[in-house]
């Protein structure tokens, strides 16, 4: 299995509930991508971002974090066409890639969107509500102690974080959705994916083949 830029996998790392903080994050990615193609190193990134307030966040605590946030991502797609892709292509196949760079950097939206929504593709079950979300969760609850610990309001953010990641990306209609939508995956991103050998990725974007 391919390694990212940071040498884990976002398959067998531990599950963390950085996303309640971190969500989908699309716009800061977005510009966080132009300067890496740009030439910035990352200092160089982080002292712009926050100089210029480029994020438009009220201080700059939180512009360090989600700067950091959006590096980290970056650095788990570890391809550069597809750092390019975010900054230059239609907003739909951009959000598809930050999608991706999403499931690479956290093993809980991995899972999540294999388990869940590619074996719902697979299945060809369009239905989706609560009761995904919430068996997904029980079964991680009782597969893994870590995630065990973790409170209701933490379990219920996420939840809320996973539903809005959906919507950003026209999965579901909206929070309220009761089923999936058809998607059609980009060419790049599934170029990208059946390069780095990670095919187990491909239904989580409705890509069958």
């Amino acid at each position: 299995m391919r390694k990212n830029a940071n040498g884990m996998l976002a398959t067998s790392s531990r599950y963390n509930a950085a996303i309640t903080r971190e969500q989908f994050l699309f716009y800061e990615m977005r510009i966080t991508a132009k300067l890496i193609c740009d030439g910035l190193s990352k200092e160089e990134i982080l002292n712009r971002i926050v100089k210029d307030n480029l994020f438009q966040y009220p201080t700059e605590k939180s512009v360090k974090k989600m700067v950091q946030a959006c590096l980290r991502r970056i650095d788990a797609l570890n391809d550069k066409e597809l750092t390019v892709a975010i900054t230059n292509e239609p907003s739909d196949v951009a959000k598809q890639i930050c999608l991706y760079a999403m499931m690479k950097q956290y093993r809980l939206v991995w899972d999540f969107m294999i388990t869940v929504i590619g074996a719902k593709y697979q299945s060809m079950d369009t239905t989706f509500g609560k009761i995904d979300l919430n068996t997904f969760f029980m079964r991680l609850q009782e597969q893994n102690d870590n995630v065990a610990e973790w409170s209701d309001s933490t379990i219920k953010k996420l939840k809320q974080v996973l539903t809005k990641m959906l919507v950003d990306n026209e999965y579901i209609d909206s929070t309220k959705a009761s089923h999936l939508n058809p998607i059609l995956i980009s060419p790049i991103l599934e170029n990208a994916i059946k390069s780095e050998n990670r095919t187990e990725a491909l239904p989580a974007f409705n890509c069958l083949s």
